[in-house]
């Protein structure tokens, strides 16, 4: 492709639709992690050739050498990607003119006024602009506010002197990835597809519809952003009307649990729901409030949103406060006494601790004095969080020795790992926040649900 500003932007995506559809089109990924890794996979197992790009060498370093370092992404599939031939990282973003597809999968957090921060999309979107060409599908993936997508991206890429829907085709496509769940693999997703224009729908259209399930087209990038934000915030407010409950029902003596065994029996107009000790993750906890703030611009209110945060950012302090009661019931304070904290991911069978509540229970009870470890299969050691102030700490094996030692035992994340029956039977007291002992029939005076 020249490197000229085309005249005929039917040409160009003419030209890029035939490349993509004979599977000669190169797939950028910009983002290479819990995202970029299986969208990699999904484009190579469908025949495309993908480039890395990522700033951490040592995540470039590990993967040149077949390695992973995110868990439900096996060495061996690293491994398979190189030896087709199919796949290469780099930290070289001048490289960035030379895939045909530039996906971004980066990062997009709050800052501490819970604000939207775009910096590692308008930095990634700086460096597309200086080395774009005529002709490359650009695609968002990250999530982020309804706007963002024409508003943001567009003007920082066309500082290039060429010009989106003309030299150069914009889209948005929502990332949809359930980490540690087996069932979906990111090429048997759907993915919702919306252009800033005909063109830049249609060649992302054909792009994904060539490597997952199926494609949902809809009418703009702005429907496909708003999308994204809806399925995230109908979690973040059902989850909390749940815990809402469960502390209601814990007030009254109501097992939240069986409650909602009992509900999801009916097969229509219920869908489950599950408490815990707070919200974990890259989306739920931070990707409703990029839509409250999108309303405070336009003079609007999400009181939804904003309440279901309160209730869910409160989870941890109920946790705090029910287990300093059961302690205290058994005339033992939190200071000083041992405990252990089982599981810093911030769901089941993940290495993933991104906003994991863990973090706010283990600031919690060092700052109340306990004598405290973790345990978690899937994080060894404990890794630095830009919110959180936790000491270096290792993940402690958990023996019958070791479990006696604990004055408590706190249930945080519920990974299939654990050996709950082993748990309970050794353990002088367990706190059980995911109801993972639920199948343990015995000692069950030892385990308090909260």
């Amino acid at each position: 492709m020249s490197n000229s500003p085309s005249s005929s932007p039917a040409a160009a995506h003419e030209v890029l639709l035939e490349r993509i559809e004979s599977k000669k089109a190169v797939v950028g990924v910009i983002g290479l992690g819990y995202v970029g890794l299986p969208l990699i996979d999904a484009f190579t197992k469908a025949g495309f050739t993908c480039q890395g790009f990522d700033v951490d060498p040592k995540k470039i370093e590990t993967l040149e050498s077949g390695k992973s370092y995110i868990k439900h992404v096996a060495d061996t599939t690293i491994a398979g990607w190189l030896e087709a031939k199919r796949f290469s990282a780099t930290a070289d973003m001048q490289k960035l003119s030379e895939p045909d597809v530039l996906l971004i999968c980066v990062p997009t957090p709050l800052t501490d006024a819970r604000d939207p921060d775009l910096k590692y999309v308008t930095g990634t979107c700086e460096a597309i602009a200086a080395n774009l060409k005529p002709g490359q599908l650009v695609v968002l993936e990250s999530t982020t506010y309804p706007t963002t997508t024409r508003d943001v991206m567009v003007p920082i890429l066309e500082s290039s002197g060429l010009k989106a829907g003309k030299d150069f085709f914009v889209a948005y496509s929502p990332e949809r990835e359930d980490p540690g769940n087996p069932s979906f693999s990111a090429a048997q997703i759907p993915k919702v597809v919306g252009g800033i224009d005909a063109h830049s729908r249609d060649v992302a259209e054909a792009l994904y519809g060539a490597a997952v399930a199926g494609t949902v087209t809809v009418s703009s990038c702005e429907v496909a952003e708003a999308a994204k934000v809806l399925e995230n915030i109908y979690r973040a407010v059902n989850i909390a009307l749940v815990n809402e409950l469960k502390v209601l029902f814990d007030a009254i003596d109501i097992d939240v649990w069986e409650v909602i065994d009992a509900a999801k029996t009916k097969p229509f107009g219920f869908q489950a729901f599950y408490p815990g000790p707070g919200l974990g993750g890259h989306c739920i906890p931070i990707d409703p409030f990029y839509l409250s703030w999108l309303a405070r611009k336009h003079g609007q209110t999400t009181r939804f949103i904003e309440l279901a945060g309160e209730v869910n950012t409160s989870m941890p302090g109920y946790v705090i406060r029910r287990l300093a009661e059961f302690l205290n019931d058994a005339a033992k304070p939190i200071k000083g006494s041992k405990i252990c904290l089982l599981g810093v991911a911030y769901k089941k069978d993940v290495d993933d601790p991104r906003e994991s509540p863990s973090f706010v229970l283990l600031e919690s009870l060092l700052q109340r004095g306990a004598d405290l470890t973790y345990s978690d299969p899937h994080v060894p050691t404990l890794p630095k969080m830009r919110h959180h102030d936790v000491p270096a700490m290792v993940s402690q094996e958990l023996t019958p020795e070791f479990l006696a030692q604990q004055d408590c035992v706190l249930i945080a994340t519920d990974h299939t790992a654990f050996d709950y029956e082993m748990i309970v039977k050794h353990a002088q007291m367990v706190v059980d926040t995911r109801n993972a002992t639920v199948k343990v029939l015995t000692n069950r005076d030892k385990i308090h649900k909260t």
